[in-house]
């Protein structure tokens, strides 16, 4: 007989995405980001296409950048930082994303957003929307919602996946 507790297809996916995020060298948020084929795909259904996390660009040392959150503008992280769902956009290296899904372990500023839009991705399948009143979320969601992208928030059936090496 077959086994029947393995997981779905979402849940693989964001185990994907949030393995990814633990990748990331910040030491205050880490996320991580899968982009997957759509239905009607050349790829086929859900293959993973590209997979990112939150960090500096390839060539820019984390050693030599700040990862401090507050102070003067280029003192802080946010000037420097890739985040999860642009880096995997980037890594894609030109693959074709329309129609595809992309895996969230948080939900995309304004300026993901912009790049989900533009690369094709028709649907965010987000874990924690927990910067939902911030206006990077506000504007995000209006963006999404007017380029008709799909957003849906993943609920785990259970917290953990446990991994065993």
């Amino acid at each position: 007989m077959k086994r029947n507790d393995y997981i779905s297809w979402d849940e693989y996916f964001m185990g994907v995405a949030v393995l990814a995020s633990k990748r990331s060298k910040d030491p205050n948020t880490q996320v991580g980001a899968c982009i997957v084929s759509g239905e009607n795909s050349s790829y086929g259904k859900n293959v993973i296409i590209s997979t990112g996390y939150n960090g500096f660009p390839c060539g820019c040392s984390d050693d030599e950048y700040p990862w401090e959150r507050e102070g003067n503008t280029n003192d802080t992280k946010y000037p420097y930082v890739v985040h999860a769902e642009l880096n995997a956009i980037l890594n894609a290296h030109g693959k074709s994303l329309i129609g595809t899904k992309i895996y969230v372990a948080l939900f995309p500023c304004n300026e993901c957003a912009k790049a989900i839009i533009q690369s094709g991705i028709k649907e965010v399948i987000y874990l924690s929307d927990k910067y939902s009143n911030a206006e990077s979320t506000i504007s995000s969601k209006r963006m999404l919602h007017s380029a008709g992208v799909k957003l849906t928030q993943f609920i785990p059936k259970d917290k953990k996946i446990i991994l065993e090496f």
